[in-house]
């Protein structure tokens, strides 16, 4: 694949999975209100922060390159808000499976990416760009680092301890993974 395709692939899909984050949380958020359940309420409150600045960072990017966005976004919008809304709706160690599933698959997304902007830099493609590249690895590095710290608060915080945590990491990491083929074409 030409090195400019793939880089726009990563911002894309990265930009659709940053706001898919966000509204799986903005769902969670409306959840956990309804249900007065104020201390999951602040951890994921404190989650989603984070995934707001891994969101403008990658809508920035989208813009200034003028990459197109997934053409999926507004379906990935509200497949996200309820996949939050409900998971949260039935419990908080549901809410908790639901971002390990998905931090899970992310931390393994972001490391190929990671690794392929290496080979892109160690190409010595286009080396007026070096730096763009070195500034987008080191974003997905960070990012990385912290979708790692949400699946280990997600643990800390019981997870594992969901009646039926297997079949819903299942489900939610087999959707996750589609979605970031589909983006990444669509």
């Amino acid at each position: 694949m030409p090195h400019a395709k793939k880089i726009s692939e990563i911002i894309r899909v990265n930009h659709a999975g940053e706001m898919g984050a966000k509204v799986i949380y903005d769902g969670q958020i409306l959840a956990l209100r309804l249900k007065g359940d104020k201390d999951t309420l602040k951890v994921v409150e404190d989650m989603k922060k984070q995934e707001i600045e891994h969101f403008n960072y990658f809508n920035d990017e989208i813009k200034k390159q003028k990459i197109r966005p997934t053409l999926m976004q507004p379906i990935w919008g509200v497949g996200g808000f309820a996949l939050g809304f409900l998971t949260a709706l039935v419990d908080k160690k549901s809410a908790m499976t639901c971002t390990t599933s998905v931090e899970e698959v992310i931390d393994e997304h972001y490391q190929q990416q990671i690794n392929d902007i290496e080979r892109i830099i160690e190409s010595n493609y286009n080396e007026k760009s070096q730096n763009d590249l070195k500034n987008l690895q080191n974003n997905l590095k960070k990012f990385r680092a912290e979708e790692i710290e949400h699946r280990d608060t997600a643990y800390d915080h019981n997870a594992r301890d969901f009646v039926a945590y297997k079949p819903l990491s299942r489900f939610i990491k087999f959707t996750t993974k589609m979605a970031i083929s589909i983006s990444k074409k669509f």
